[in-house]
């Protein structure tokens, strides 16, 4: 059973940073799709970065480009997200996806993904 669990969320001043980590277990991640998405209380959840199967292929977000950065370590069978100069309207709780269907895409639709995280929490005071 794959299973991904977020850790690294928190409370930050606007304009500083946070690293996300996702953990998955129960398969490697190597040919998954993957993403990172967040949800504001009475926001629709957002796709905020997507990562196609092969790694090659990052979409960010207009809302986060330039200042979240994805990467993942397959020795670990973790994916991160990179996040700086952060702003209040970044609060959300950060979830990941992945998704092991051959040959995927990394899409912006949440829904796409076959397995999601909890999520952690991201507080952004200003």
């Amino acid at each position: 059973q794959v299973q991904l669990v977020e850790s690294g969320g928190g409370s930050v001043r606007a304009g500083g940073s946070l690293k996300l980590s996702c953990r998955v277990s129960g398969r490697t991640l190597n040919g998954y799709a993957m993403a990172w998405f967040r949800q504001a209380p009475g926001k629709e959840r957002e796709v905020i970065v997507a990562v196609d199967w092969s790694g090659a292929k990052i979409r960010y977000a207009d809302s986060v480009k330039d200042r979240f950065t994805f990467s993942k370590d397959s020795t670990k069978n973790t994916m991160y997200l990179q996040m700086s100069s952060l702003k209040s309207e970044d609060t959300a709780a950060y979830h990941c996806a992945a998704d092991s269907r051959a040959f995927r895409d990394g899409t912006m639709s949440v829904y796409d993904y076959e397995y999601w995280g909890h999520g952690t929490q991201v507080t952004v005071s200003s």
